[in-house]
């Protein structure tokens, strides 16, 4: 179902009114607390700023980390310093996130401004989905706006719960953005479209496995799920990363590749190591050839081959997950020449999205990230997305 936006709203509707914007803030930092990563919060400058632009007021909610009640180091200053930076405006900073304290901040804004409340996870009814603590911090607002598509697979009080008391409830402009891309990639894309799926484990891309074999024209599978799909078939594969209760799965999605007609291309080479660090000794195998005591750690130079003329006339392109232990160079060339082969495949006129997680980090640290058509922010909620599960933060906005 369609969801009503922010785009859509009649500018005129926002004049004087207070807005709860539910953005993902979720930022790394390193141990003094220095933000390390900003893309999130660049990410959610376009709606705060149609929005004060317009003379609402936005008071921005947002969680960081994974707290047990409060925690010094995980209060959102840093963040809020950052913002309005980026902004070249103050953003006044609440010390909490419901309560008197901070309705009396929020009366004392102007239209334009832009207020952050504290970590709302500082509260466990936050996850819980209390009503109560929902209705306490939609009661400084008179609209709702959800922007945080991280946590859009999350039923939270600041995701699902607030639409109870908050109504317009609509999708912010990168939400918007986001829905627009990757259902668009799998309900309407242009052909042909291939996934690209890698990462550690076949268990944490079941779903997505299985629901892009009915949807995609090729799937092309990297990372350390790959040995389990080699050991299902028989093959030796060393020390390498297995899941040993699901060869049999690993069987039957192969089966459903070739029912549904569906290209799906695993590696012809590995590189392999003697041990799981970044200076151990390495070598390039046939898949059919992996020394014992020796494990997988990367896709080999025949199967990036393979991999780019697969691509190669492909119109729409998704990627979840790396091809190998990007984060020690020598076992980061597979991941890597597949972030230049989409950055080139976008040039001439394809469609690549990057879904979520360690794909954003490969693409971000080979200084591609620029040139992808879209750029997900959110893991788990672009896996569940592209799966075909219903988001309760999306389920909750009213209907277009």
């Amino acid at each position: 179902m369609p969801k009503q936006t922010l785009a859509n709203l009649p500018t005129s509707d926002l004049l004087g009114k207070k807005v709860l914007v539910r953005v993902d803030f979720n930022v790394p930092q390193d141990t003094q607390g220095n933000i390390t990563d900003h893309t999130r919060i660049r990410a959610a400058l376009p709606t705060i700023q149609h929005l004060t632009e317009n003379g609402a007021i936005a008071i921005l909610v947002s969680h960081l980390g994974r707290p047990k009640g409060v925690t010094e180091n995980l209060r959102l200053d840093p963040i809020a310093k950052r913002l309005s930076e980026l902004l070249g405006k103050p953003v006044i900073k609440c010390n909490d996130c419901i309560g008197d304290e901070v309705a009396a901040v929020i009366a004392g804004l102007s239209n334009g401004d832009v207020a952050l409340l504290e970590n709302v996870r500082f509260y466990v009814e936050e996850e819980k989905n209390d009503p109560v603590f929902a209705r306490k911090l939609a009661a400084i607002a008179d609209m709702y706006v959800n922007d945080a598509f991280g946590t859009a697979h999350r039923a939270h009080a600041s995701t699902e719960g607030v639409t109870k008391f908050l109504r317009p409830a609509v999708a912010g402009l990168l939400l918007d953005k986001e829905l627009q891309y990757l259902s668009g990639a799998i309900d309407a894309p242009k052909r042909p479209l291939a996934a690209i799926v890698g990462g550690s484990k076949v268990s944490s891309k079941i779903g997505v496995i299985d629901a892009l074999l009915e949807k995609v024209d090729k799937l092309l599978i990297g990372g350390g799920m790959i040995f389990t799909f080699y050991k299902a078939r028989g093959l030796a594969v060393g020390k390498s990363l297995v899941e040993e209760d699901k060869l049999e799965l690993a069987r039957t999605l192969e089966e459903k590749a070739k029912t549904k007609g569906v290209q799906l291309l695993l590696p012809t080479d590995v590189v392999v190591a003697d041990a799981f660090k970044p200076d151990a000794k390495a070598q390039t195998v046939r898949i059919d050839a992996i020394p014992d005591g020796w494990m997988g750690l990367d896709i080999g130079p025949d199967s990036i081959k393979l991999f780019q003329e697969a691509l190669a006339d492909c119109q729409t392109v998704i990627w979840n997950g790396p091809m190998g232990v990007f984060e020690y160079d020598q076992f980061a060339v597979g991941t890597e020449a597949i972030a230049h082969s989409l950055a080139a495949l976008t040039a001439k006129g394809a469609i690549t999205i990057i879904g979520g997680g360690d794909s954003v980090a490969a693409v971000e640290k080979v200084g591609v990230a620029a040139q992808m058509s879209h750029i997900s922010t959110g893991g788990g909620a672009s896996l569940e997305l592209l799966e075909g599960k219903v988001l309760p933060g999306i389920a909750a906005l009213n209907d277009a």
